[in-house]
């Protein structure tokens, strides 16, 4: 397996995620469902970036678990979030995403607001079932892992 490549502060991707007025809850802090919903977009345009020849990886994860913890409230004018994510683990049969949400402008190394992580199994969509990763897609996902 290729070396880890990312240091402490960074990211393998990126996304600044735009937080919508309905995103808010009635103490004007970004709602814990919409939070999810953040994470997703931010993965979604993650995912994407990766191109036609991970495809097939993209295409064959689902969520198996997602957890958040919240060190700070972010709020409508903290928009867009700054969302930096990177492999936190992979083995056989899924990978896990981390997540930084941070503050629109924040800067990498700061505190972030939100501390995130999906884990993302991966299945054979014609079998219906479990797949393992190729020895080309744990390269590829510790490309994108930190020390």
């Amino acid at each position: 397996m290729a070396a880890v490549s990312l240091g402490r502060y960074e990211f393998a991707f990126t996304a600044h995620v735009p937080v919508r007025w309905s995103d808010m809850d009635a103490l004007g802090h970004v709602n814990h469902a919409r939070m999810v919903t953040l994470l997703e977009e931010a993965r979604i345009q993650w995912l994407l970036s990766a191109g036609e020849k991970y495809a097939p990886l993209i295409k064959s994860a689902f969520i198996a678990d997602v957890a958040i913890k919240y060190k700070a409230q972010l709020y409508h004018e903290d928009s867009p979030v700054q969302v930096g994510m990177y492999i936190a683990g992979n083995r056989s049969v899924d990978f896990t995403i981390g997540y930084e949400v941070r503050a629109n402008g924040a800067a990498p190394e700061s505190k972030p607001a939100i501390l995130a992580t999906t884990q993302m199994a991966v299945v054979d969509i014609e079998k219906r079932s479990l797949r393992r990763l190729t020895d080309e897609e744990k390269t590829y996902l510790a490309s994108w892992s930190r020390a």
